[in-house]
């Protein structure tokens, strides 16, 4: 019987291949404006995958350019063109004769992002204190509001993308044009690991306790507490993965 075209693209993999169990796959939507194809082509699988719980499971998550130009409602070229820039980036890796894959970054590999997010967080943190509002400063106490009375565990889906969201506003609120464009591309593949970890051991309460730390320190305009802070609270990130992560190996 054929497979209804109407079902989401995951659904529809899933059906085709007689199986539930498959690696997870990036959804996408039509591409809403024919201006630039390839940019929005490239935006739109850049967020689906970043999206993606990639670590879940061991199995290879593959891209089916023809499948993805579809849903897109395109061309196969902008989409060659938009995975050839992510595979620049280190987002995807092409297989000859075999296929385009999500690339999974290795332990090490994971612990060097995170230490080089160190370095660019820690110093957004002091130009932070710096530059940002008192406003802009407050935004991100109320960020956690929901959050208060040990109320973290039961929200831990909605508290993850708060916790990225909190870490992509300092960086934001720096105001440093070349960290900023630094930044974007290593966030999202912190994004990913970030998701996968929160939920691990006690990171979850550790990291609002953190996070006030470091909210006092940017209330006080106090930059040598702000930058130690926040590169320290990246860092314990490493070291967990470090410890614990085997499953990125």
């Amino acid at each position: 019987m054929p497979v209804s075209s109407n079902l989401p693209i995951t659904q529809r993999l899933s059906a085709e291949h007689g199986s539930v169990n498959l690696a997870p796959q990036p959804t996408v939507d039509p591409l809403a404006s024919p201006d630039n194809f390839k940019r929005q082509a490239y935006v739109a699988l850049k967020n689906a995958i970043a999206a993606m719980d990639i670590y879940r499971s061991r199995a290879e998550i593959r891209l089916d350019e023809r499948r993805l130009a579809h849903d897109f409602g395109i061309s196969r070229t902008p989409v060659r063109e938009a995975m050839a820039q992510l595979e620049r980036e280190g987002f995807v890796r092409s297989v000859p004769r075999r296929g385009v894959y999500v690339v999974r970054k290795t332990k090490r590999e994971v612990i060097e992002l995170i230490t080089a997010w160190a370095a660019l967080e820690s110093m957004a943190a002091r130009l932070v204190t710096e530059n940002a509002s008192d406003e802009d400063i407050a935004a991100l106490r109320r960020m956690f509001a929901t959050f208060e009375n040990g109320a973290v565990r039961a929200h831990l889906d909605e508290y993850s993308e708060v916790n990225i969201e909190f870490h992509q506003a300092i960086i934001r609120m720096s105001g440093n044009g070349v960290l900023i464009d630094l930044a974007e591309n290593l966030f999202t593949h912190m994004r990913m690991i970030r998701r996968k970890t929160i939920s691990e051991k006690d990171r979850a309460d550790r990291s609002i306790r953190d996070h006030m730390h470091i909210i006092e320190a940017l209330e006080a305009r106090d930059p040598a507490q702000a930058e130690a802070l926040v590169r320290d609270h990246a860092l314990g990130l490493a070291d967990h993965v470090a410890e614990y992560a085997d499953y990125l190996d």
